[in-house]
């Protein structure tokens, strides 16, 4: 059963409701094979999943490389792939060691340059189309601008936007684990896409105060990155981080008291993860890095459970959600 698929924006592109997160496979934090690789997007073709990001950065373009070898034969009216740009790849070759400082189990072959310049985007993009093997990007993304915002929204967004009308590009957008400098880019570019990572979630929803109401006043899809925040609330426990740290003590607390209350309605905590995003009208994706197939399997089947109203309903009676914050049953209406 194939995922509902999404517009984004006023592009010709569209997402499934569950996206591959590559990032895994490009051995973040600890190393896959290549058998492992595929068999992790196969699952996710098995499951319906049609969209897949991914980025240079990932495994200094092992994540590219594996995606389009796994993606290869596949038709590719039926598919939707996501790259980003900011990050330049140069060869290292006396560079000796491991590429882990960056977060990467990779031999350090190649070090990344930041440029935001409209011709390191040019560059970016095809390179990123050799090692996916492709002739176009469905949407290409501003890579974490937290430091370049200027140069981003001068040089790169231009340099992406005249790439989208040459038809190298369906989308553009950009991604960040923050919500302002994209809510500024929503405002001032025309931009149909915003990948939020890791600020809309069961215990965060720092997105709502601009970006996500400005996303839907414009039309701009957003697509939601770290919906478990770093593993919290997959499994909350001691020792379970919380976006990239351990998780504080009463911050792993709150993520116990929402499990529980999923426990009482009978829904897996992962289910109302993944659910709850989709209560802004706003949101047409949710994005999970996943390393293998049994992972890919787990996702597909908890965004697929039904998450009752009373819920929701529950959380917010509690405080475990602010009453201002839309749920799923609350946008069908």
């Amino acid at each position: 059963m194939t995922f509902r698929q999404r517009p984004l924006g006023s592009s010709a592109v569209a997402m499934t409701e569950l996206a591959f997160g590559a990032a895994a496979i490009g051995n973040l934090y600890t190393p896959v094979d290549d058998a492992q690789a595929e068999q992790a997007v196969e699952a996710a073709w098995q499951e319906g999943i049609r969209s897949f990001d991914t980025a240079p950065h990932y495994g200094l373009g092992l994540s590219e490389r594996r995606l389009g070898e796994a993606l290869r034969g596949r038709p590719r009216s039926e598919y939707t792939v996501s790259t980003k740009v900011g990050r330049i790849l140069e060869p290292a070759p006396a560079a000796t060691g491991d590429d882990l400082a960056n977060g990467f189990a990779v031999p350090a072959t190649h070090r990344r340059r930041w440029d935001f310049t409209a011709d390191g985007v040019r560059r970016s993009i095809e390179e990123s189309l050799n090692r996916l093997d492709l002739d176009r990007i469905d949407i290409a993304y501003l890579h974490d601008p937290d430091d370049h915002a200027e140069q981003a929204l001068t040089e790169a967004y231009p340099a992406l936007h005249r790439l989208r009308e040459e038809g190298v590009l369906g989308a553009i957008g950009i991604g960040m684990n923050q919500a302002e400098v994209p809510a500024r880019f929503v405002r001032e570019t025309d931009l149909d896409v915003v990948l939020l990572a890791g600020c809309y979630s069961l215990l965060t929803q720092r997105g709502l105060a601009e970006l996500l109401p400005q996303a839907a006043e414009r039309g701009v899809g957003v697509v939601i990155g770290g919906v478990f925040n770093s593993g919290l609330l997959a499994d909350p426990k001691p020792g379970a981080t919380f976006d990239y740290a351990a998780a504080p003590p009463e911050v792993l607390n709150r993520a116990l008291e929402l499990k529980a209350v999923c426990e009482r309605h009978g829904v897996p905590l992962r289910a109302a993860a993944l659910r709850f995003p989709f209560g802004h009208p706003a949101v047409a994706s949710v994005l999970v890095g996943t390393r293998s197939a049994a992972e890919v399997h787990d996702c597909a089947e908890m965004l697929r459970h039904p998450v009752p109203a009373a819920l929701w309903a529950e959380l917010k009676e509690r405080g475990l959600l602010p009453p201002e914050v839309p749920t799923p049953e609350e946008s069908c209406r």
